[in-house]
């Protein structure tokens, strides 16, 4: 029987990377549906639950993806209510790449210290509104470490750690954080940073790091130059320079695709996984 995944996109277009992936992660068709919402995703779930024998359901996934994150969790909400009994079938969320990347990205982190454990440890999460950012804080944060999410506006920084704080039951501390000198700053006493910004957005200069004797691991998300975290390369792989450990983009980026790429597997395993921060972190703490 030939393995399903529909596409669930929340952007005008689904996303060609999210296709690529899911077909190299063992799907046979991958059946994509753009620009959908919470009030019409409904008839398109029903399609999926309604068509195959119970013994058969598990060939039948959904994922849910677009570049808006808050849209992704309403969507995924409305798939999960859509559900009931045994009709139901694994549905995983990435909206942006944003559980994935941070989910290999903490991973990584974690198997920077020799102690294999982040308790204790202050994290900055540098420009870590975004969709990226705020998984990383979130998992951060449950992994035991003292989470600060920085942001341009302090408004903006707050209300991101109270949504997350109501979502996932986390602490987190917003910052503001203006400038380079300002994030300096906010990273002072931490012993980790990730930084998450757009695209070509510098964070950190060389310099803001590099003689800061607290720091042990940083990473950076970003692999479009410039780099978020100046000195950097993207190509690091737990490098170490100026007594750090340094993680680029691409250096964990091996590790977030192979993880894609098991969910997508993982999802037609059984009918009944939901695979969102919690369960996508486990599978990268294990591949890491």
């Amino acid at each position: 029987m030939k393995k399903l995944l529909f596409q669930f996109d929340t952007d005008i277009h689904t996303s060609a990377f999210d296709t690529v992936v899911a077909y190299d992660g063992g799907a046979d068709h991958v059946i994509g549906h753009a620009g959908l919402s919470p009030e019409t995703v409904g008839k398109l779930v029903e399609g999926a639950i309604f068509t195959r024998a119970p013994k058969d359901k598990k060939n039948t996934a959904i994922f849910i993806g677009g570049s808006d994150l808050i849209a992704g969790e309403h969507l995924l909400k409305a798939v999960k209510n859509t559900f009931f009994a045994d009709f139901r079938v694994s549905v995983m969320i990435d909206s942006n790449g944003s559980n994935t990347t941070a989910a290999a990205g903490v991973a990584k982190l974690i198997g920077s210290f020799k102690s294999g454990n982040l308790a204790a440890k202050k994290a900055v999460v540098l420009a870590g509104t975004g969709p990226v950012g705020q998984r990383a804080a979130v998992m951060l944060a449950r992994e035991g470490a003292d989470v600060s999410v920085t942001s341009r506006s302090l408004a903006h920084a707050t209300d991101a750690c109270a949504a997350m704080q109501s979502r996932f039951g986390v602490k987190l501390t917003p910052v503001e954080a203006i400038d380079n000198e300002a994030r300096a700053t906010a990273i002072r006493d931490a012993q980790i940073v990730f930084a998450t910004g757009a695209a070509g957005i510098a964070l950190l200069d060389a310099e803001h790091w590099q003689n800061n004797t607290n720091l042990e691991v940083i990473m950076d998300a970003n692999a479009t130059p410039q780099l978020g975290i100046g000195g950097t390369d993207v190509l690091d792989r737990g490098a170490e320079k100026h007594g750090k450990i340094v993680w680029g983009a691409i250096g964990f980026g091996t590790l977030k695709l192979a993880l894609h790429r098991a969910c997508i597997a993982r999802l037609f395993e059984q009918n009944d996984l939901v695979l969102d921060v919690e369960e996508i972190l486990a599978i990268a703490k294990n591949m890491a």
